[in-house]
C-alpha cells in the first residue's frame, strides 16, 4: 500500500486526491497548499492532515508517492521547488503538466529523479484511456504498418487573461504532442504558424508541422478560440497497411485496414466505461500507482517526466518557429 500526498489543492489537486482515495493500492495521508483556506478545506474533505508547507508535510508524513498539482506562472512556474523537495525526500513523484515553463528547470527535475532512482511521471491524462490503448495495440500488432503520418487536433475554447502570448501552446499542447509521440516517437523538426484572433493578446490558434525521427510527418492544429463541441480532440495515424482514428480521448477508436472494407471499432461502453473527463485522471493516476507498487523501474514509467520534458521541448521549438516566421526548427537545438 502506497502512502500518498498531494501538493496544490486546486481543482486538479482535488482530482489527484480523490483518485488516491479510490485506489486499492494507495492511501491518501496528507494534503498541502500555500493558501490556508484551500489546505484546511481539503484536509477536512479527505479526513487527512493538511499543511501550508510542502517541506513540513514531507518531513512529517514521509509519503511514498507525492502528486505535484501546483500552478504558478504559465500554469507551471510553481512545479519545480516542490518536485525537487519531494524527490529528495524519497518520494516517487507524479507532476502536473506542463512539466515546467522553463526547459532548464524541467531538465533538472528529470535529472534529479534519474540520479535518485525515483519514479517520475507527468499527468498526460488524455491518452490514458482504453480507446488510446486499443489504438496502440493495433499499431503494435502491425495492423497499420510502417508509419506515414499523424494528424492531431485539439480545441477547448478558453478565454480570459493570460500571462504571456504563448500560454496556449505551453499549457494545452503537452497533451497533444505527447499523444503524437506516443504513436510516432520523437519529433525531430517543427515549423509553426499561429494567430491571435480578434481582441486576443495570445497566440490562440496554431498550426504545427512536424517531422519525426522515424521519417513520418505530422500536423497539429490547436486552438483556444473554438467553443467546445464534439469531437474536441481527434488523432489520426496512418501507415502503409492502414490507419486508425481515435476521438475525444475515450469515446471511440476506429481501425481502417488498407486491404479490407471491414473496419474495427472500439466504443466506450455505457456500463463500466468512462463517463467523464475525471476518469482520465483516475486512469492515469492509478496507472502510476500500479507501476510504483509493482516495483517498476523509473525508466519503465508510462507518461514519464522525460516524456513531459520532450513534449515541452517540441512546444518551445514551435514557439521559436513562430518568432522566426515559421522557419523550421530542430527540436534538439532548443535548450531554453
Amino acid at each position: 500500500m502506497q502512502r500518498a500526498c498531494v501538493i496544490g489543492m486546486g481543482p486538479i489537486g482535488n482530482n489527484h486526491a480523490t483518485a488516491y482515495t479510490q485506489s486499492d493500492r494507495a492511501e491518501l495521508v496528507g494534503v498541502c497548499d500555500i493558501k490556508k483556506d484551500r489546505a484546511k478545506a481539503a484536509g477536512e474533505k479527505y479526513g487527512v492532515p493538511s499543511f501550508l508547507s510542502a517541506a513540513a508535510m514531507l518531513e512529517s508524513l514521509k509519503p511514498d508517492i507525492c502528486s505535484i498539482a501546483t500552478g504558478g506562472f504559465e500554469y507551471s512556474g510553481d512545479h519545480y521547488e516542490p518536485t525537487i523537495q519531494a524527490l529528495e525526500a524519497g518520494c516517487h513523484v507524479l507532476g502536473e503538466k506542463p512539466i515546467s515553463n522553463d526547459l532548464k528547470l524541467a531538465q533538472e527535475m528529470v535529472d534529479t529523479a534519474e540520479r535518485l532512482g525515483r519514479c517520475y511521471g507527468i499527468d498526460l491524462n488524455h491518452r490514458f484511456t482504453p480507446a488510446a490503448r486499443q489504438a496502440k495495440k493495433w499499431q503494435d500488432e502491425g495492423k497499420i504498418g510502417e508509419l506515414l503520418f499523424c494528424n492531431m487536433a485539439l480545441w477547448i475554447g478558453k478565454f480570459g487573461e493570460f500571462e504571456t502570448e504563448f500560454y496556449h501552446l505551453k499549457a494545452l499542447n503537452p497533451h497533444s504532442v505527447n499523444i503524437m509521440q506516443y504513436f510516432c516517437g520523437p519529433v525531430k523538426e517543427v515549423s509553426c504558424f499561429a494567430m491571435k484572433s480578434a481582441g486576443r493578446g495570445i497566440y490562440s490558434t496554431s498550426s504545427v508541422n512536424m517531422r519525426f525521427e522515424c521519417g513520418a510527418v505530422g500536423h497539429l492544429t490547436s486552438s483556444y478560440d473554438i467553443k467546445r463541441g464534439h469531437p474536441m480532440e481527434r488523432c489520426e495515424v496512418a501507415g502503409e497497411d492502414g490507419r486508425f482514428i481515435f476521438e475525444d480521448m475515450w469515446r471511440e477508436a476506429v481501425l481502417y485496414p488498407a486491404d479490407s472494407w471491414v473496419k474495427e471499432v472500439y466504443t466506450n461502453p455505457v456500463f463500466d466505461g468512462f463517463s467523464g473527463f475525471y476518469d482520465t485522471f483516475r486512469d492515469r493516476i492509478h496507472t502510476f500507482i500500479r507501476q510504483v507498487d509493482s516495483g517498476a523501474a523509473p525508466d519503465e514509467i508510462d507518461g514519464s517526466g522525460r516524456e513531459g520534458l520532450e513534449a515541452t521541448r517540441v512546444i518551445h521549438a514551435a514557439i521559436k518557429s513562430i518568432k522566426e516566421n515559421g522557419a523550421p526548427i530542430q527540436v534538439a537545438s532548443v535548450q531554453e
